[in-house]
């Protein structure tokens, strides 16, 4: 575990980001996972054909679906 130091208003936003029970470690990786999905989305597009595309958009949207209540 390690500590780290942010800005007041840093900390007022993720606190407004969190859910439920969810600490800050997860709100950050959430929102880093979150970023490298829209990264690897925005490295195919013009690549892919529309159902691909469509498909690859279907798959991350269950992906963000997904939520652990029992935490």
């Amino acid at each position: 575990m390690k500590n780290i130091f942010i800005r007041d208003e840093v900390y007022e936003k993720l606190l407004k980001l969190k859910r439920g029970k969810e600490s800050f470690s997860d709100v950050i990786m959430r929102l880093i996972e979150g970023r490298t999905e829209v990264d690897v989305l925005e490295k195919y597009a013009g690549k892919l054909s529309e159902s691909e595309l469509s498909d690859l958009v279907s798959e991350e949207r269950k992906k963000l679906r997904v939520r652990d209540f029992d935490n």
